[in-house]
């Protein structure tokens, strides 16, 4: 009888700490700073080309960026309602499955790691090898060999941080955050002195109606848009947030409010030091304004943009991967993605099978149609998202939500997202038409693969004799608690 005490007690001490499932560890700071560090990554330093490109004009530009914030604001309080009424990671997936059904979540699981997650993680790490490079070869162009190569260095280090500790990649994102708001504030400094000393030529006839195109404005919002993306990856791991009622909520007010002031400022300080053509002949914005205005410590610029990419792309290998977890985990994809890393506390399949799809689309695409390219689905799914939230506010009024938000926001940014994505099948039918064709294609993969099984015996057993093997190797296992 006391052997079989004691066995139980041996038990259950495994179970408070050795049992194996993602823990909640993420704070205000590190929830903050995960927002913050994957928003402020490369687009504040790339997309204000895109913006004036596609806007036209310097005030236009300015009234995107503006614009591109409060919108990514009324977003990001329509997703601090959905992380608090459904409680499981996931974000987007989980959002659509829970509203919708299973086939738009099934639909945004595919893409998101067909091509809009790989689309994203590349532009950001091309960015990284850019500014990394590029203050080598100056003012000759950098090799374009040597740039893929340091951004999959930067793809390497960023993956390894997350296969080895949840901690760790959450330290690395607070300490990465504090350098790029150093970077932000390094920039806006000079910008407000030549301000103050009168250097407001640029600014003079801000609004050129004769360059405003309508056709290609909705072109000018996705690259502001992408800017701002970011907001929505807390809602990926609400699972290993701690109380995330008020944390969720907080984080996301917080930052996004002060994401939008501070890239505001920085485009007016850009402006403030360089013409409108400068910036437009610039690839790499901040290294320009940093060798106009920042004489003195202009070498230091492209190593702190550098990190702030890094960040970014450490939040979105960090968040991504979660999607996938849960989805896994619903039956939507293999069961070996559900699986976590024995002693690592990781989701280490979900987060290795992203890295070859990046590598591959790093070495093949180019950054601006990546952008265009991945931004439609993403937006359509946000938009869908949001619609589903409304729709089950309808559906089931007395559904327990902690955090509410106003119902003229909801619908305006519902109605805004549509219309963003509506134009831009006319703006860029080309990319767009590309983005669409490849979701779809996720339709007859859900028919046969999830829906009705249809797939021959012979091709089961070779399937699960392969994941088997994969448990070993990875040594991984599934969840043990219930963290929902």
């Amino acid at each position: 009888m006391k052997r079989a005490r004691m066995k139980d007690g041996q038990d259950n001490r495994k179970t408070d700490g050795e049992v194996v499932h993602l823990r909640r560890e993420i704070g205000l700071l590190p929830a903050v700073s995960f927002i913050i560090g994957t928003v402020v990554g490369s687009g504040i330093f790339i997309a204000p080309k895109g913006v004036l490109l596609n806007s036209g004009s310097v005030g236009l530009s300015l009234l995107v960026w503006a614009m591109s914030g409060v919108l990514s604001l009324f977003g990001a309080l329509c997703y601090a309602e959905l992380g608090t009424s459904f409680t499981k990671s996931g974000g987007h997936y989980t959002y659509l499955l829970e509203t919708l059904g299973p086939v738009p979540a099934f639909l945004r699981l595919w893409v998101e790691f067909l091509f809009i997650r790989p689309a994203a993680s590349s532009y950001v790490s091309l960015a990284f090898g850019r500014y990394v490079v590029e203050p080598f070869f100056a003012p000759c162009a950098a090799p374009t060999a040597l740039v893929k190569l340091v951004s999959v260095l930067g793809v390497t280090f960023v993956v390894a941080v997350n296969c080895w500790s949840v901690r760790m990649a959450s330290r690395t994102q607070v300490t990465l955050t504090f350098v790029k708001m150093f970077a932000l504030i390094l920039i806006i400094i000079p910008g407000v002195i030549a301000l103050a000393k009168g250097k407001t030529e640029n600014f003079q006839n801000g609004f050129e109606v004769g360059s405003i195109t309508l056709d290609r404005l909705p072109l000018a919002f996705y690259n502001g848009l992408y800017a701002y993306g970011g907001w929505f990856y807390l809602n990926f791991v609400t699972e290993e947030v701690i109380n995330p009622n008020r944390t969720i909520p907080l984080a996301i007010i917080f930052s996004m409010v002060t994401v939008t002031v501070l890239y505001v400022l920085i485009n007016v300080a850009y402006y403030a030091i360089m013409t409108p053509a400068e910036l437009l002949l610039s690839d790499a914005v901040a290294v320009t304004f940093a060798s106009r205005a920042l004489q003195g410590v202009a070498p230091v610029i492209p190593v702190l943009v550098a990190l702030s990419c890094l960040g970014a792309l450490n939040g979105g290998f960090f968040g991504s991967p979660r999607m996938l977890f849960v989805g896994a985990r619903e039956g939507h994809w293999p069961p070996i993605f559900s699986m976590i890393h024995i002693r690592r506390q990781t989701p280490l399949p979900a987060v290795l099978f992203m890295y070859p799809l990046v590598v591959l689309m790093l070495i093949s695409g180019e950054i601006y149609q990546l952008i265009n390219f991945a931004s439609f689905s993403r937006w359509f799914f946000i938009a869908l998202a949001t619609l589903g939230m409304l729709v089950h506010r309808y559906r089931f009024p007395h559904h327990p939500r902690p955090f509410k938000v106003p119902l003229a926001i909801a619908v305006t940014f519902t109605v805004v997202c549509f219309f963003i994505v509506g134009l831009s099948l006319y703006s860029d039918p080309w990319n767009t038409g590309q983005s669409c064709a490849l979701t779809l294609t996720g339709l007859p993969v859900y028919y046969v693969t999830i829906y009705r099984f249809r797939l021959p015996r012979r091709f089961r057993h070779v399937f699960n004799y392969c994941s088997k093997q994969l448990q070993i190797l990875l040594e991984v296992a599934q969840q043990e608690v219930q963290t929902y």
